[in-house]
């Protein structure tokens, strides 16, 4: 191990997929109707959003606990490397996080190209949200387009940048068979299994799972909409293989974020 001082096998899981949504200073990124809209889609309240440095700091006063990832406007170029490089290199940032609908761009449009190049030079993962999301939900018109979080998009990335450890986040309804096709087609991606209960995984994500995925997939719980206690109570009814289980909750994602040291 290299970080997580409790060691590997006193830990339950690691949750690869949360949002730190409480600011000191009460700033947030989403106006208040999609901010309303997504506490009533997942009957769950939300809160505002902190700076990189915000939360970077915070994890690194619980380093044995907490992993920081930061997330880069894809829009803002040259500058987007710039300022992706500083949370890694002074505030220890293990990834990046996008999610193209919120953010309103193509994965593949060659002006994220940059910021990827970036990441990979880096050495850290990069989330995509793919599928539907509960932002936006029953708002008329909702001001987010489904279409940038197709997982296909990101199958373009995987294939410009080789080199970039890539993280494909929830269940995407309704493109699950292309995020498990890009997962199993392309060596440098993963998917997260946040953001849905086990007990409403679609058959097919859990057979790839138990087989062909089975050292690709992470736990994921899209806390707070999702707890982590709700999200592993249900998947201790689910039905994985004992042997992939522990691979699911922790290794897989040990091994992806560099914590493990083969």
């Amino acid at each position: 191990m290299a970080d997580l001082a409790l060691g590997l096998d006193r830990i339950t899981a690691i949750d690869v997929h949360t949002h730190a949504e409480v600011s000191k200073d009460g700033h947030g990124a989403l106006s208040p109707e999609l901010f309303g809209a997504s506490e009533k889609y997942f009957k769950a309240h939300g809160h505002r959003q902190p700076t990189i440095e915000e939360i970077a700091e915070s994890c690194a006063a619980h380093a044995d606990l907490l992993i920081p990832f930061a997330s880069i406007d894809p829009h803002k170029g040259r500058a987007g490397v710039r300022e992706a490089r500083r949370p890694v290199e002074q505030y220890g940032v293990r990834g990046f996080t996008f999610h193209p609908s919120i953010q309103a761009f193509l994965p593949n449009d060659p002006p994220a190209h940059p910021l990827y190049g970036a990441i990979q030079e880096l050495g850290v993962p990069a989330l995509f949200h793919t599928g539907q999301t509960g932002i936006g939900a029953g708002v008329p018109g909702g001001g987010i387009r489904l279409k940038y979080s197709n997982p296909m998009l990101v199958d373009d990335v995987a294939v410009d940048f080789p080199g970039l450890r890539i993280i494909l986040a929830h269940p995407p309804f309704p493109w699950q068979d292309g995020a498990l096709a890009v997962a199993t087609h392309k060596p440098q991606v993963s998917i997260d299994l946040s953001g849905r209960s086990p007990k409403y995984f679609p058959p097919q994500l859990v057979r790839y799972a138990n087989a062909l995925l089975k050292d690709k997939v992470l736990f994921g719980s899209d806390y707070p909409v999702i707890t982590p206690d709700r999200w592993l109570a249900d998947f201790e009814k689910f039905d994985i293989k004992p042997e992939v289980r522990p691979k699911i909750l922790k290794e897989n994602a040990a091994r992806l974020l560099g914590l493990l040291t083969d």
